[in-house]
């Protein structure tokens, strides 16, 4: 695509978003229309209205807010054969994996062939907004680290995959035209690659052999381009040896991903090889991107919510002088918006809601600054207490409630967001967090309920030798690469001549049964992704938790209403804990994991 292509193509799309932003509530109820219309006769909806009364009214009035236990009946009786009518008016083509969980099983959601175009819509949103901060980007390319992961079969038949590989593998991907604002460094079959690690050292080769021409770097999610550099660290000698040699190592075996970069080596480079060499070799790895890619403009990924903790560590890497991107919001059940001002803060980061991409509703959680913390997703929710998308206000807190093509209604996806501004007549959302989820390192999600019962189970191993677990708390640690969940343990001894090493000796199994407890997607991480290090509990001393306490209170929390709470980010309260840390133990062993359905 040539210049005045891409200018032309872009100022389309910057209108496009005026158009859907002036007219969000009409856009809105025109959605709406078109799902019902779409899904009338499916046996959900007819569940509660009539199809001679379909209508809007009727539908806010009539159809409940659900959760995904209310839903799951239907998506499995499709995933073992059913008719799609069950939910949805169009086919049902694949079945999307969460990171959420339900049961402690990965949850799936039900998309239609339309999904797609939705999806790439609003991709294709994203390049015209950054134009608009940093223009020329069509000069260079983009080292942006893509994966996919194996997918399953439903028993039917269908494919049961990440949302990210559903994208990667379909033909709005595969059979893109050539975009010069969206050259890639990595070859397609790199992406394609299902073997992460021979993906991962494939795409990082292709981005050092083009690194002149890098103008862009990034990956989805912050922890997934942390996981990059740390693989660099570990292994650009051997990068190294490729490019000065011109020859691929022998432990890429995939043949697509040999016969690309076979392709891209295609001669002895020492001349690359040796600057390369020079800067890696470095003792000191602050400011190494920009150093290894002189001319990139900034890094691009997720650095909301859980992904907030890795911001210090990319700052790190490119010594503060490559801005962090955050472009849009998204979930495996819908597409939202678009992040309007890209070179904002990652802290003041907020999504346009684009209106035409579901029908959009919220349950209001608070105002005024203040979020109230009710998150019960098993209290039915009065259908009269949802707010529309427009009727939003300033200041205030929601969790989000989405309604799609595909056959999920008034669905509860978990998200907890705060009104901070309108474009137009669409809101602008900052967001908050997870409902429930107290840990999160990478793309699993560890509700307060599920850590619980982990430990629960763990504690159990404490008590034969007469030891008690009083107190816990936990942080995810992010200090070194992969990050690791960190459980704070207050243990009292229940007869004075119990020996400590006796109970020390059993912390290193509740590390182990702690990590066999937890749900499908974190074992998934630790044992196969390994984008999550090794569990670990640090036994503290006695009265730790009431020096917490004290701390908190002495903050201002209210000694009648204080919990100890589950999760410690505050600053002091982490220096108090450390202090007090009379011994450390890992998990010894990898979880047991065996893919499922996705």
């Amino acid at each position: 695509m040539d210049g005045r292509k891409l200018e032309y193509k872009g100022v389309e799309a910057l209108k496009e978003i005026e158009r859907l932003t002036l007219k969000a509530g009409e856009v809105q109820e025109q959605i709406l229309r078109e799902i019902l219309t779409q899904n009338k006769n499916t046996e959900y909806l007819k569940k509660y209205i009539n199809e001679k009364d379909l209508s809007i009214t009727e539908f806010k009035r009539c159809v409940p807010v659900t959760i995904y236990e209310a839903i799951f009946p239907y998506i499995e009786r499709i995933a073992n054969g059913d008719e799609s009518s069950l939910i949805t008016g169009h086919p049902v083509t694949e079945m999307l994996c969460s990171s959420g969980t339900s049961g402690g099983e990965p949850k799936i959601t039900p998309s239609i062939a339309e999904d797609l175009d939705r999806r790439t819509f609003l991709y294709n949103l994203i390049m015209p907004i950054i134009n608009q901060y940093v223009p020329n980007l069509d000069e260079g390319k983009a080292m942006f680290l893509y994966f996919v992961k194996a997918e399953m079969s439903t028993p039917c038949g269908l494919p049961a995959r990440t949302v990210l590989t559903s994208y990667y593998k379909s033909k709005h991907f595969k059979c893109r035209s050539h975009d010069r604002w969206n050259d890639l460094t990595s070859p397609d079959q790199t992406i394609l690659c299902t073997d992460t690690a021979q993906s991962m050292y494939c795409q990082i080769l292709s981005g050092l052999i083009q690194r002149q021409q890098v103008l862009r770097l990034g990956a989805v999610f912050a922890s997934a381009f942390l996981r990059a550099i740390s693989f660099l660290e570990c292994n650009w000698k051997i990068l190294t040896e490729d490019i000065r040699t011109g020859h691929l190592n022998n432990s890429i075996t995939d043949p697509n991903c040999r016969s690309c970069m076979t392709t891209l080596l295609s001669s002895p480079n020492p001349t690359l090889a040796d600057e390369l060499v020079k800067v890696c070799s470095e003792k000191c790895w602050k400011g190494i991107l920009c150093k290894i890619w002189p001319r990139a403009k900034y890094i691009e990924a997720v650095v909301t919510g859980s992904m907030a903790q890795y911001v210090p560590a990319l700052d790190y890497y490119s010594d503060g002088k490559l801005p962090l991107v955050c472009t849009m919001y998204a979930s495996s059940e819908c597409y939202f918006g678009v992040n309007l001002r890209p070179f904002c803060d990652p802290k003041d980061v907020a999504f346009t809601i684009l209106p035409n991409m579901g029908y959009f509703e919220f349950i209001p959680l608070g105002h005024n600054g203040t979020l109230l913390m009710d998150f019960d997703e098993k209290k039915q929710v009065p259908n009269e207490k949802l707010v529309d998308l427009v009727h939003v206000k300033l200041g205030c807190f929601y969790e989000l409630v989405i309604t799609t093509f595909a056959g999920l209604y008034r669905y509860r996806i978990g998200d907890v967001v705060q009104v901070v501004g309108f474009y137009n007549k669409a809101p602008q959302f900052r967001f908050i967090c997870r409902r429930n989820v107290v840990l999160s390192i990478d793309t699993e999600k560890t509700s307060e309920e599920d850590l619980h019962r982990a430990i629960t189970m763990a504690k159990k191993l404490l008590e034969p030798h007469d030891a008690l677990l009083l107190e816990y708390t936990s942080y995810p640690d992010t200090s070194s690469l992969p990050g690791h969940y960190v459980l704070y343990w207050e243990i009292q001894i229940l007869h004075n001549n119990s020996n400590n090493n006796k109970y020390f000796s059993v912390i290193e199994e509740c590390c182990n049964v702690i990590e066999e407890e937890l749900d499908y997607v974190y074992r998934r991480c630790r044992t196969n992704d390994r984008s999550v290090g090794p569990l670990e509990i640090r036994v503290v001393e006695g009265g730790t938790f009431d020096l917490l306490m004290d701390l908190f209170i002495a903050q201002g929390a209210s000694i009648n209403q204080y919990k100890t709470p589950r999760c410690v980010k505050s600053k002091k309260a982490l220096k108090l804990l450390k202090s007090r840390v009379l011994a450390s133990f890992f998990s010894t062993r990898d979880p047991k994991w065996a893919p499922k359905m996705c």
